[in-house]
């Protein structure tokens, strides 16, 4: 049973606006997306290995933006109509809901620093793992309160499982090691991946 902790919590005015609650996760996910260098890390994804079923690199940015505002939407609805239950149960599933909701957005936001820009796949794998059941039983929590909170965050799941099934795939199809994916660029090269351009060429 997770407990709400204010000091690791959002406030509750983001919550509590639609507009801060839906563009919050929105910006804080471009903002990592662009500090991560979207050419590089497009660059890494067509130079690994991959299993079966990757999509392309132009898949990512609408739909984490629809994720992440769906998933902004689903907190709004659940603070808002949990804060305003006169059942002190569902207040404190909502507030807990809250802390849960802030932890596993942090834990969204690293993983592409460490996938990406750290290259250690094995350390984004937990992440993504441990972001999967937190966002699972966040997603239980919030439906108690809230049904539409709860639907709202089931295409996040979905997305999150099949995120986990890229990570761990590309990091068992690599050895576990993005690093020596790379080489020094040639100058006549555009690329310093290996196997980049015959990737890019297969696409």
């Amino acid at each position: 049973m997770t407990s709400y902790i204010p000091s690791i919590t959002l406030p509750s005015q983001v919550f509590a606006q639609p507009a801060a609650s839906i563009l919050l996760p929105i910006a804080l996910g471009t903002g990592v997306g662009y500090a991560t260098r979207p050419v590089d890390t497009r660059d890494t994804y067509l130079a690994l290995k991959q299993p079966p079923y990757r999509p392309p690199p132009y898949v990512f940015g609408p739909a984490w933006t629809v994720l992440y505002g769906l998933m902004g939407y689903s907190a709004y609805r659940a603070w808002t109509t949990g804060m305003a239950s006169f059942n002190p149960e569902t207040r404190e599933l909502t507030k807990q809901g809250a802390t849960l909701y802030t932890i596993q957005l942090a834990l969204n936001l690293m993983w592409m620093p460490l996938f990406f820009g750290l290259k250690r796949p094995i350390e984004a794998t937990v992440d993504i793992i441990a972001l999967t059941g937190l966002t699972g039983y966040l997603t239980y929590i919030w439906g108690q309160v809230d049904v539409v909170a709860g639907w709202a965050l089931v295409p996040y799941m979905g997305w999150l499982g099949f995120a986990t099934y890229l990570t761990i795939g590309v990091g068992y199809l690599n050895d576990w090691n993005l690093a020596d994916k790379e080489r020094e660029r040639p100058p006549t090269s555009t690329t310093k991946y290996i196997d980049e351009e015959s990737e890019k060429k297969a696409l």
